[in-house]
């Protein structure tokens, strides 16, 4: 079983954390027993085989039909979009996006992460270091198995499961990261009750996403979504600030930052899976420049005023409250 060695801020001595107590089974929501290559729920007689390369595959019998959906879809590309994240100009826009999800993160305390829709880590990439250890959950195998690849097993999990009935223990992780994933999931309410659920109290629910509050966006993907054979217009939905806040304030969430992100850059540099003539774009010399200062003429565009909702992509964090804040009159709460 894996282990990792915790050292809390408050004390100088460290513990160790079994990755497998942080699992749950998602109909019964008791612990988890490994057992001849399986997690077994021991009161209902639940059995989850663990792949030859460690997965626990816990979506086989309960899983949503959009998590159905999504698995179909992502098993079948999962290749082409790791290799799409591997294209230069791809690799240096994402810094400025990775940046501004790093500074989103700030005020988190890292400790023992979950990574929702983790695909083939992305968080878990940047953070890797910076954290005590990682659970990862997926629909798709494929990407899991990208993932598994890439980490070490003693420090981080991956797992196979459906986002709006996570196979996570209650009040077990410090923070809560989704990197493209949210939009994918229609049952928004479902996943932020589950995201609530697994988080400490205090701990922080960090985000990257599609957005369309701009409505030259909502119109582009509109048509792109439907025309596009690797996307989903059924079970892809970008986030809308007026939809999203609610949802997470109704799930008991405090959210406290809604930053967007991308403009004509993005456009051009972050779409090889749709925009064929993108991918050309690696052979272009001194593409990695070009696409600094497309991002940086992106930041510059949506820092102007009128302009902070018209990103392509959002950065957002919100927070589970403590129980004294929780106690706290709600106006009193959104002050702090």
């Amino acid at each position: 079983m894996s282990t990792v060695s915790q050292q809390p801020q408050s004390r100088s001595r460290s513990k160790s954390i079994d990755l497998i107590e942080l699992l749950q089974c998602p109909v019964s929501h008791e612990a988890l027993t490994p057992e001849d290559g399986a997690l077994i729920a021991e009161s209902t007689g639940e059995r989850y085989r663990v792949t030859a390369s460690g997965i626990p595959v816990m979506a086989e019998k309960f899983c949503s039909d959009d998590g159905r959906v999504q698995q179909q879809h992502y098993d079948r590309v999962a290749a082409a979009y790791i290799e799409n994240l591997n294209y230069p100009h791809t690799q240096e826009y994402q810094k400025y996006l990775d940046g501004a999800m790093l500074e989103a993160a700030k005020p988190a305390c890292l400790g023992v992460v979950a990574e929702i829709c983790c695909g083939r880590g992305e968080a878990f990439q940047l953070l890797r270091d910076k954290i005590v250890g990682g659970v990862g959950v997926d629909i798709s195998l494929n990407m899991l198995e990208a993932a598994r690849a890439e980490f070490d097993p003693q420090k981080f999990m991956f797992l196979q499961g459906d986002a709006t009935m996570l196979p996570l223990r209650d009040a077990s992780f410090d923070s809560v990261f989704m990197l493209g994933g949210i939009h994918h999931v229609n049952d928004r309410q479902a996943l932020f009750n589950e995201v609530f659920r697994i988080l400490k109290p205090g701990g922080y629910f960090i985000w990257r996403e599609p957005v369309s509050d701009f409505f030259l966006w909502r119109f582009l993907r509109a048509i792109i979504y439907r025309l596009s054979p690797g996307l989903d217009h059924e079970t892809e939905r970008p986030l809308l600030h007026e939809e999203t806040w609610p949802v997470l304030e109704k799930a008991g969430m405090q959210p406290q930052l809604w930053r967007t992100c991308g403009f004509f850059g993005f456009c051009l540099l972050m779409n090889s899976d749709i925009l064929m003539f993108n991918r050309l774009f690696r052979f272009i010399p001194g593409i990695r420049a070009v696409t600094r200062f497309a991002a940086w003429l992106d930041e510059r565009i949506v820092r102007l005023p009128g302009m902070k909702r018209a990103g392509l992509q959002v950065v957002g964090r919100a927070q589970r409250p403590t129980a004294a804040a929780s106690a706290q009159p709600s106006s009193q709460r959104n002050a702090a």
